[in-house]
């Protein structure tokens, strides 16, 4: 563990809300923010009092609304009705109903409490009359304390020495006895327009039967600029991003099985330190059980100069098909 105290860097002290301006006016306002994390994905339309709508970027594979985008914008839309001077420490989400793509999401706010210290919200997001998740939301005003620890992130390489997702798929197409099957899937991967930058730090192999632990490391941000002075807001695309391949963590030891059905059933997240979404970080990712078609992955969100910015944790349901009698090693 590290002593804390010396360890929160002066550039993360800066990073703070800028103070008389909530979620929205941040979205909105400033010229910098170009990312489109926050000019669209994140970008909610107040209808009403603690009453928004939100619209959907990027949709998986699955054709189901993304839960780290149902989480982000559940977190803009409570982050809203909060005083300035309180910032999220932890929120807890149940995934209640599939999302549908096809039409927008209604997020209503109930302002459970306002303490002097602590506020609580509830979200309910819901599609066709009826909620698809429910969020607690938590939030804390900063407090000087002497207890100060965290675990030590783990040494990988920078994120300058590694490949981007895209530039793996290019180099796995680049393989002249890939299946064509697999040709295929890379592609629509490739052709995917996921708003975050990812570089993994230990990618699997092709064709993808190495057995892995199941642990996973990848660097990540938010592609464009945020900028500083904006905490609020990054935690709302940090806890975007803490759903991105989080799930099939559980899945790295078994190469030999195809997943038929994988959906989240809540997920967890709680802040520590500052930091910036839109610069690298390190998503630390590992599942400690499966089984029962279930599968728990925890997560730390590290900053680069080492301070732990977030944990989460999230179950799911897992269902899975043998792909062939000889696909294992």
């Amino acid at each position: 563990m590290q002593d804390m105290s010396k360890k929160v860097s002066d550039e993360a002290s800066d990073d703070r809300l800028d103070h008389g301006a909530g979620v929205q006016d941040q979205v909105a306002g400033p010229q910098d923010l170009r990312s489109v994390l926050v000019t669209s994905v994140l970008n909610l339309e107040k209808l009403d009092i603690d009453l928004y709508r939100g619209t959907h970027y990027w949709v998986p594979r699955t054709r189901r609304l993304f839960g780290g985008q149902i989480i982000g914008q559940a977190l803009v839309a409570a982050a809203e009705s909060v005083r300035d001077d309180v910032f999220v420490h932890s929120l807890h989400c149940y995934f209640v109903r599939a999302g549908d793509p096809s039409v927008p999401v209604l997020y209503q706010v109930d302002r459970t409490r306002d303490g002097r210290s602590f506020s609580m919200r509830s979200v309910k997001a819901i599609q066709h009359g009826q909620p698809i998740l429910t969020c607690q939301a938590s939030f804390h005003c900063d407090q000087p304390s002497p207890i100060q620890h965290q675990f030590t992130m783990p040494p990988v390489p920078p994120p300058e020495d590694l490949m981007t997702v895209e530039k793996l798929i290019q180099s796995y197409l680049s393989k002249p006895n890939l299946a064509e099957k697999a040709k295929r899937g890379l592609t629509k991967l490739l052709a995917d327009e996921v708003p975050i930058e990812i570089k993994p730090v230990n990618p699997p192999d092709v064709p993808w039967r190495r057995v892995m632990e199941p642990r996973n490391l990848f660097w990540v941000r938010a592609r464009g600029h945020i900028g500083k002075g904006h905490m609020k807001l990054h935690c709302c695309v940090a806890a975007y991003v803490s759903d991105y391949s989080f799930l099939g963590t559980a899945l790295l030891p078994y190469p030999g099985q195809r997943a038929s059905f994988v959906a989240s059933l809540d997920h967890a997240m709680w802040f520590h330190n500052t930091f910036r979404a839109d610069q690298w970080m390190l998503y630390e990712m590992e599942s400690s059980w499966a089984g029962g078609c279930r599968g728990l992955v925890q997560g730390r969100l590290w900053r680069r100069d080492g301070v732990l910015a977030a944990s989460c944790a999230q179950e799911g349901v897992i269902r899975v098909n043998a792909m062939t009698t000889n696909s294992k090693l």
